[in-house]
């Protein structure tokens, strides 16, 4: 039987340790145990690489720990809006939302965006419509209140900054979450979800529902997901560079993943980390930041859970 894998992340970036307690070191790895568990059991009993990534990312999007789902973070105008893609690497199939708001589960709608219609990435009030034409609920706003994204955003609100999750030096949660798996049979997928930027404006969009930039999968490569400063990671097309470095230089899943976050990605001027697999479950989780939430787990008995390098 082939080796089967998943990795999930829960955001790079100025992970202080002296301002992590115990208590909440704790609370982020069994948040990320969960997650990790409920993807890797269904690779276990046979099931798809896209029903593994979906299922861990709903779970960390239903964590009130991480900027995603249930803990996004607040924009300029005090709502919340989420991104979410998801891609199948054994053909090339994807799905992506962004701009919606209410969804419980941004990574649920976005394959079903994959699968249930013509098209690969809705946005607003359309990819809001496409929801309701689904049956999803619309959860209150209250359902995405969390005091701490409160706090954040009322110390910059009415100002012209804003914050990346992972570039705040202050004790605060973190971002973008993801998965990657291999599957039994040689399949690759890759789903990523955030709530975006703290008091962003004018709709901005970041890496994490572009397919390409902060997502993407092809069996023939990797499977890849993507944390950080997401301009950065547009500008560098960075899922998809990792993919041709390794179908067009030959590198490797590890050395391609190096190539681009410690080199690439950095040179003009970004950071952040991403968790990439391949066809053979071989997994890859670098960063250039301080820490990134992250977990990995194969069918050889393999497992990790760290926050720090």
């Amino acid at each position: 039987m082939k080796t089967f894998s998943i990795a999930i992340h829960g955001g790079a970036g100025t992970l202080v340790k002296g301002m992590m307690t115990p208590e909440k070191e704790t609370a982020y790895k069994n948040a990320l145990t969960l997650a990790l568990d409920k993807g890797f059991s269904i690779l276990e009993q046979g099931g798809t690489a896209i029903g593994a990534v979906e299922a861990s990312v709903k779970e960390l999007e239903n964590s009130p720990l991480f900027n995603a789902g249930k803990g996004s973070v607040f924009t300029a105008e005090g709502t919340h809006e989420m991104d979410a893609s998801i891609m199948d690497g054994s053909n090339l199939q994807a799905g992506a939302v962004s701009l919606i708001s209410g969804i419980k589960n941004p990574i649920s709608l976005a394959k079903d965006v994959m699968e249930k219609s013509e098209h690969v990435f809705l946005a607003g009030e359309g990819a809001m419509q496409f929801a309701k034409s689904q049956n999803y609920n619309l959860e209150e706003p209250s359902y995405f209140y969390d005091q701490l994204r409160h706090d954040q955003w009322t110390q910059i609100k009415d100002t012209d900054a804003f914050q990346l999750d992972h570039s705040v030096k202050k004790d605060s949660k973190f971002g973008t979450v993801g998965a990657v798996a291999c599957d039994q049979n040689g399949n690759i997928a890759a789903a990523t979800s955030t709530g975006g930027m703290t008091n962003k404006k004018w709709g901005r969009v970041g890496d994490s529902p572009m397919i390409g930039a902060g997502n993407y999968a092809n069996n023939k490569t990797c499977a890849i997901s993507c944390t950080g400063s997401g301009e950065f990671f547009i500008r560098g097309v960075v899922a998809y560079d990792v993919s041709c470095l390794m179908e067009y230089k030959g590198l490797d899943l590890v050395s391609a993943c190096e190539e681009v976050i410690n080199k690439r990605i950095l040179e003009i001027g970004g950071d952040g980390g991403l968790i990439g697999v391949d066809a053979e479950g071989a997994i890859s989780m670098p960063f250039n930041t301080e820490g990134m939430y992250r977990a990995y787990k194969t069918s050889k008995g393999e497992k990790e859970i760290s926050i720090y390098k």
